[in-house]
């Protein structure tokens, strides 16, 4: 309902898991590498706890996209159950044929078969993996038949690895004195925190980002850091309060989300007590109503002035420096496009190219092909169209082509960036210039640099060259396969997880690593 009203081309905060919208923080690419790293340890228990809606499930799928092939899974999500329940819910997750008996099962008649699988699975080179979320509401008696099959082993490993996941209550559970047999197989936890007051304002425009938007940020300062306040940093209670947070703002024809507007929602979301006064929901309704009359009209007039220049509050083309003169550089056509943009762009690709190299500290450039004579300094040429979303993800200085679609392109080095503005460089000349200006210029456009790994060569796959492979295998760390580490490393990076290494993978990989190179900045 207020999506187009806030330049969005769809509902940026539902609760429902949608994978264009996954978000990574630090906390859930280690609870990744954590469930990644008990895969290849060989049998266990692998514990992940977090509070409800923190990303649990998340990172679960994350993990269940990672298995490789050779791997059997067992997914047990209602573990409500008891010891007999549990063990046909495991035989049928690993599809094991039943020898048919008369009267019900027992122990011995379900695990014998179960016992078989594992043996001649593990004979055909095979893992196999149980994992059961919610664990927290799983009975003493079962947690003790689990720790059993994880006595199921040859002399090189046990059979069967044990993922439980669950809220806090399953750490208090298995620190029980009588289950310090299985806390003590434990080889791997994880508790998954929630999010950081930066991590909650990145949460939100990420989200808001991938719906699509082009403008500022429809939350203030204030409104962000009373959502994470009241949120508590939990990503499905960040969801719920923003989506209402939005639609508050929508019906009252306002055009940001300010903290009144978060204070007035949280009220309405969550269960503030007793006292706490109850939405008049026939109010609401007919807030909604009138908004739909009265929003109509103030979206036509952003979506009219949403195509020309930012007024200065904006921020747009702040020029930091007197412009220099310069073969390279336009001045702007009129003063309408200097105060919408910059008054300094460049008119040559490869300038931009040479201005982007200027913060590598490389030598500089001879005439011709630029990105021909970066090779020589180990460097790669990179250009795709990506979102600002995706700029942010990769976290490095690049080139953006403004004004594509009008036949003479300009260019400019994109060298820090915020919620609301952007740093531009051109012929020397740094300019300041808000989102919503860039918006109307820029069209996805993205070139950068990057730095090859040892042993690269451009002319053959990397994931065959042996230095290469080598250096890769180092960064990515222990794993059940270098392709099941990879695309775990490429997911939580926000990357398509191919499996194969591309340049983006390289960029982020170098970043983990903590190789030297120019980094984008914060515009503020």
């Amino acid at each position: 309902m207020y999506a187009p009203y806030f330049g969005l081309k769809g509902e940026p905060f539902s609760i429902a898991p949608d994978p264009r919208f996954l978000f990574m923080s630090e906390r859930h690419r280690e609870a990744l590498a954590h469930l990644l790293y008990g895969l290849g340890s060989g049998g266990g228990f692998v514990l992940l706890s977090g509070e409800i809606g923190t990303g649990k499930t998340t990172v679960c799928r994350l993990f269940l996209e990672q298995i490789p092939p050779g791997c059997n899974v067992a997914y047990i999500f209602n573990p409500k159950l008891t010891v007999i329940e549990l063990l046909q819910s495991i035989c049928d997750e690993f599809h094991i044929a039943m020898p048919r008996t008369e009267g019900p099962p027992t122990v011995k008649a379900l695990l014998d078969p179960l016992n078989d699988f594992l043996l001649a699975e593990h004979a055909a080179g095979r893992n196999n993996v149980l994992i059961i979320d919610e664990a927290q509401n799983l009975s003493a008696e079962v947690l003790e038949q689990l720790r059993l099959l994880t006595n199921l082993e040859t002399r090189e490993r046990k059979l069967l690895q044990i993922i439980l996941i669950g809220q806090p209550e399953l750490r208090a559970m298995l620190a029980r004195p009588e289950l310090e047999q299985l806390a003590q197989r434990v080889i791997a936890r994880f508790h998954l925190g929630a999010l950081t007051p930066a991590e909650t304002a990145r949460y939100v425009q990420h989200r808001l980002e991938v719906a699509g938007l082009s403008r500022p940020m429809p939350f203030e300062r204030t409104a962000l850091q009373r959502i994470h306040e009241l949120s508590r940093g939990v990503p499905r209670r960040i969801n719920l309060l923003c989506d209402r947070a939005l639609l508050g703002a929508f019906a009252n024809s306002q055009a940001s989300v300010d903290r009144a507007t978060v204070d007035k929602a949280a009220g309405e979301v969550f269960d503030t007590g007793a006292d706490a006064p109850r939405p008049d929901h026939r109010r609401s309704a007919a807030l909604v109503a009138a908004g739909l009359a009265a929003g109509a009209a103030l979206f036509a007039v952003a979506t009219h002035f949403g195509s020309r220049p930012a007024p200065p509050s904006l921020g747009a083309a702040v020029a930091a420096a007197p412009s220099r003169a310069s073969s390279g550089a336009s001045a702007p056509a009129s003063p309408a496009t200097t105060a919408a943009l910059a008054p300094t762009l460049l008119t040559s690709f490869d300038d931009a190219w040479r201005e982007l190299a200027k913060s590598w500290k490389v030598s500089p450039l001879p005439p011709g092909d630029a990105c021909k004579a970066l090779q020589a300094e180990r460097l790669q040429c990179f250009r795709r169209s990506l979102s600002l979303a995706e700029i942010r993800e990769l976290g490095r200085p690049g080139i953006l082509t403004l004004d594509a679609g009008g036949g003479a392109p300009r260019y400019a080095v994109l060298t820090a960036l915020d919620r609301e503005s952007a740093t531009l460089v051109a012929a020397g000349v740094e300019q300041r210039v808000s989102i919503a200006a860039l918006a109307g210029r820029w069209q996805g456009d993205f070139a950068t640099l990057w730095q090859q790994p040892p042993g690269f060569d451009a002319r053959k796959p990397a994931a065959t060259a042996p230095e290469t492979r080598a250096w890769m295998t180092s960064q990515l760390g222990p794993g059940p396969s270098f392709g099941a580490q990879l695309k775990a490393f490429q997911l939580s990076h926000g990357l398509a997880a191919d499996g194969q290494p591309g340049p983006m993978t390289f960029m982020q990989l170098n970043r983990a690593a903590g190789v030297e190179e120019p980094r984008l900045r914060n515009a503020s």
